[in-house]
């Protein structure tokens, strides 16, 4: 009964690539979000399209934002590959069941032109 979200886009079919985070911004986003409770928790409903719209529209508010894998424990890897993939966003970490994903604000450089 899931039904299946396109990745957001910029526009073409697949998200546009980001740029890898270097080892410095990762301890530093990592740092940045110890003090950061998760906003969103994902259950037994998985990846419905109310939790990907919840999920952009977190990272676009945040920038910086913790989710909570509640009942996918055992694929958390794997699942915060897939909320990565799926909001176009950084995966910073997994940390027990919470990832830390990084979605940077665009710079008014990059929306001028």
């Amino acid at each position: 009964m899931n039904k299946t979200i396109e990745p957001l886009s910029t526009g073409s079919e697949r998200p546009a690539a980001r740029p890898l985070l270097a080892k410095r911004e990762i301890a530093a986003l990592k740092a940045r979000a110890q003090h950061l409770n998760p906003v969103l928790k994902l259950g037994k409903l998985g990846f419905t399209e109310a939790f990907l719209v919840s999920l952009r529209k977190s990272l676009q508010d945040h920038e910086l934002i913790k989710v909570k894998l509640v009942d996918f424990k055992e694929e958390r890897h794997e699942m915060a590959e897939k909320l990565a993939t799926d909001s176009g966003s950084h995966l910073v970490a997994v940390i027990g069941h919470v990832v830390i994903l990084y979605l940077p604000r665009p710079t008014a450089s990059t929306t001028a032109g």
